[in-house]
């Protein structure tokens, strides 16, 4: 019985693949990664998804695409400094030692693309004063302002470090495949 069970769901699997989501910013499309799961999106997180735990961690990174309307959400630097004050680094060395901050374009649109580790001060409620704070170490920060015509939209990846290594070429892939 076992056999059948098993066999019956690999036939499923192979009659149903796993199909990857696309995902359009204003007019601007790209095709997700098959291995990211989508969730449910809410008022400002546009889009999320689930990013496989690397081989070795306990838990997933997290996408996730903020919207607050057009022009909202604060400027450049504004965000990422605050981008960077939700880490910590080590003892003797500087955020500014683990943080890289480039810019391009992807098509037309300008792109400011942040990348830092370290200690993840996690905020289940960021923008609430009295919420706790976790303390998180070995994570990084993969986050984007996307200044499209109708955004900016505001994309994180979020979680153990070496699983969003694991991540990064298909995320940097998609991220420059907006078309």
């Amino acid at each position: 019985m076992k056999r059948f069970v098993g066999g019956a769901a690999l036939m499923l699997a192979l009659a149903f693949p796993v199909l990857a989501d696309t995902v359009t910013l204003d007019d601007l499309k790209s095709e997700t990664p098959k291995t990211w799961k989508p969730g449910e999106a809410t008022k400002f997180r546009y889009y999320q998804a689930a990013l496989p735990a690397a081989k070795g961690d306990s838990m997933d990174a997290e996408l996730v695409i903020f919207y607050f309307g057009k022009g909202g959400g604060g400027g450049i630097e504004e965000n990422l400094k605050r981008w960077k004050g939700m880490f910590k680094a080590p003892e003797g060395k500087s955020l500014e030692d683990l943080s890289k901050v480039e810019k391009f374009e992807v098509g037309k649109v300008p792109v400011t693309y942040l990348d830092v580790k370290g200690t993840y001060l996690f905020k289940s409620a960021p923008f609430n004063p009295s919420a706790k704070t976790e303390a998180r170490p070995n994570q990084r920060m993969l986050a984007v302002i996307f200044e499209s015509p109708d955004g900016p939209y505001f994309i994180r990846v979020t979680g153990p470090e070496a699983t969003v290594e694991s991540h990064k070429k298909d995320f940097d892939s998609w991220l420059k495949n907006f078309k």
